[in-house]
């Protein structure tokens, strides 16, 4: 437990976990998200060459993500709670999703926490969201794709859009992330919406 963060008793369980892929700022940025949405608990796990990744990417430090977490556990801690259906959650979020983590979701090897935790959200039926980050994508990558997409996963490759016509990269990950937050159901109202087309021929 995270000394600088009260227990939450009631509410929602979230985990966040972060690996190794380039995109370590939307795993913090999703961390900060719901660290201030009331009656949300966050459980953070996060891969060694995460830490590396946010050091390189974001120029944070591992205590510093970790301090945004309610509950902090460690990858190779394999009997934490998160690693039993038995711990209720409200979902799990992979932000980034290496391909590596990605592949042993796919083949259900559980060979660290972050896997484990991933494995149990879809044994029960949870809300898993693999943010996905590679490219070219090659046949293996694909085909672990459609294969946690049949197993009820979400894949999701944080892709930028600019309708909203983004100003800054924060724009643009916190965009992103709104769309994060809805498939989690949590209640977003500062989410840039579609307004539709505008000042456009429609062509009817």
């Amino acid at each position: 437990m995270n000394p600088s963060r009260p227990r939450r008793v009631a509410g929602r369980r979230i985990i966040v976990a972060i690996t190794g892929a380039t995109g370590a700022v939307y795993g913090v940025r999703l961390l900060g998200r719901l660290g201030s949405v009331p009656g949300v608990e966050t459980h953070l796990v996060m891969s060694d060459a995460a830490s590396l990744t946010l050091h390189q990417e974001v120029g944070l430090q591992r205590r510093d993500v970790e301090s945004l977490a309610h509950v902090v556990h460690k990858n190779r801690e394999i009997g934490a709670t998160i690693a039993s259906g038995s711990f209720q959650t409200d979902g799990m979020v992979i932000a980034p999703c290496s391909m590596k983590t990605l592949a042993a979701v796919a083949h259900g090897l559980a060979d660290n926490l972050a896997a484990r935790a991933a494995d149990v959200v879809l044994k029960e039926r949870r809300r898993l969201i693999l943010m996905v980050r590679e490219t070219p994508l090659n046949l293996a990558h694909l085909r672990n794709m459609t294969a946690v997409t049949e197993m009820g996963g979400i894949v999701f490759p944080p892709l930028p859009s600019f309708y909203h016509r983004p100003a800054s990269i924060e724009e643009m990950v916190d965009h992103t992330l709104d769309r994060v937050l809805d498939l989690l159901g949590i209640e977003n109202p500062q989410a840039a919406r579609w307004p539709g087309m505008r000042g456009a021929d429609s062509g009817a």
